[in-house]
């Protein structure tokens, strides 16, 4: 899929997202990327091979305190090729960017991977 049809499927997925977490998406920027880095993957702990569908870049709110200022931006980035490879249709494909972005907004939030599978969002 060309870039731009990606990225306006993105949207239209973000478009959708309930309001309790949709609110908070003016507090992060959303990247689009091709696919992870070896960094990302290791920032992530995952092993060179395996994939993502997206990733948290930031300081949850959970960690800041008042000391807090001066600092990039939160990031939550969505790669493009993995979501592509694993899902068949566009339908598919809008579902799981916004089941991706509230999983990684969740990380925003404090909440970690471990609580995500326990609440039934992994």
């Amino acid at each position: 899929m060309e870039r731009a049809r990606f990225i306006e499927v993105v949207r239209r997925a973000l478009g959708d997202i309930p309001p309790p977490f949709a609110d908070q998406l003016r507090k992060v920027d959303i990247v689009v990327t091709r696919r992870p880095t070896r960094g990302d993957l290791a920032d992530a702990g995952l092993a060179a091979g395996e994939s993502m569908y997206g990733f948290y870049r930031g300081i949850p709110l959970t960690e800041r305190d008042g000391g807090y200022s001066m600092v990039a931006p939160d990031v939550i980035h969505i790669y493009q090729e993995p979501l592509e490879e694993d899902c068949e249709t566009d339908d598919e494909l809008m579902e799981e960017i916004r089941t991706t972005v509230v999983h990684e907004l969740a990380h925003f939030f404090g909440i970690d991977d471990e609580r995500l599978e326990e609440l039934g969002v992994d």
